[in-house]
């Protein structure tokens, strides 16, 4: 019997399965050995194109490659998010991952050509913010109990403006509604910013928005801050009580993104990407930006991030569904 001829072929067989997982290997392990591209649900100059601009700078000094943004705006977040799912999952296409294209829009729109949950993969939540519900200083209420007496006394009269329908300002909007039990006009604008412009203008009765945005109009005396969406008093806003201390802790909203990346990605080069932004949201000046916005920092594991996506979408699934919201 000749035994050189398995030995051989078995030999043969090992080389063969070594050859072809050695480029995929060296592909993981030489990650990143070319620029990646970062896309931005959303138009340039606004607050998610602004912090992914700053994350993305960061991260490409760790990992000493280009990181280069590319903004996809269109359609509340989905055209940047679906050209992420549908992406080479090689780690060189990855993007920020939004409250509402993540955690609303499924429920909101029905029929998304992604899926978050399947499509996507969580690398490392960024950051949470909450927002402030704030009215024109000329207006005669100036706590939550006397916004719900004026809505439980002249039920669809009081109005709310956001930046669209199935955003964030929306849906405080709708929520604090709900814990309430009352009724009120929604003011949709094109823009967050419009619809604060016409708060200042007296043409609306309130808006629930960012804290980031509403700040310098707040301090400018330009607007009247009557509660927060974040479980603890901003120290920024000290003076501003919780929704919770008004008596409506289910009126919980804390705008969030993080990093995601298209589904198939390596795990390899996923625990790369988190490791590079965990040390970014180190950096003492992202951090004093982020805090001076009043917004939490992130960081965290995909799984982190990935348990967040997951209670955000039923919670915001419920709100919707109560709301009967529809998009545009």
């Amino acid at each position: 019997m000749n035994l050189l001829k398995p030995i051989q072929s078995l030999a043969l067989a090992l080389l063969g399965v070594s050859t072809l997982a050695t480029p995929t290997a060296f592909a993981q392990t030489n990650y990143p050995n070319k620029p990646i591209n970062f896309i931005v649900p959303y138009g340039a100059g606004g607050g998610s194109d602004a912090r992914s601009r700053q994350i993305a700078q960061k991260m490409s000094v760790i990992l000493k490659q280009p990181i280069i943004v590319d903004n996809k705006p269109g359609a509340g977040g989905n055209i940047g998010t679906e050209f992420i799912a549908r992406s080479a999952p090689d780690g060189y296409t990855i993007g920020m991952g939004n409250f509402a294209p993540m955690a609303v829009n499924k429920t909101l729109f029905g029929n998304l050509r992604y899926d978050p949950e399947t499509d996507l993969l969580p690398i490392v939540l960024i950051e949470k913010g909450p927002l402030v519900l704030v009215v024109n200083p000329k207006s005669p209420y100036k706590t939550v109990k006397e916004i719900v007496d004026a809505a439980k006394a002249k039920p669809g009269v009081l109005t709310y403006s956001s930046g669209g329908i199935g955003g964030s300002h929306q849906l405080s909007a709708e929520l604090f509604k709900q814990a309430a039990g009352i009724d009120m006009i929604h003011v949709p604008y094109k823009s967050g910013s419009a619809g604060l412009t016409d708060l200042m203008a007296d043409n609306v009765t309130m808006m629930f928005d960012q804290m980031y945005s509403a700040m310098p109009s707040i301090k400018g005396d330009k607007l009247r801050a009557i509660a927060i969406t974040s479980k603890k008093r901003s120290p920024l806003l000290p003076n501003v009580p919780t929704f919770a201390e008004a008596g409506y802790p289910k009126v919980e909203v804390l705008n969030w993104q993080g990093l995601i990346a298209p589904k198939g990605t390596p795990k390899a080069i996923i625990d790369k990407l988190n490791a590079a932004a965990n040390e970014a949201l180190k950096d003492p000046q992202l951090r004093e930006l982020m805090l001076s916005q009043g917004n939490e920092i992130g960081g965290g594991t995909p799984a982190d991030f990935a348990a967040l996506i997951k209670s955000e979408s039923a919670k915001w699934s419920t709100v919707v569904k109560t709301a009967n919201i529809k998009p545009e």
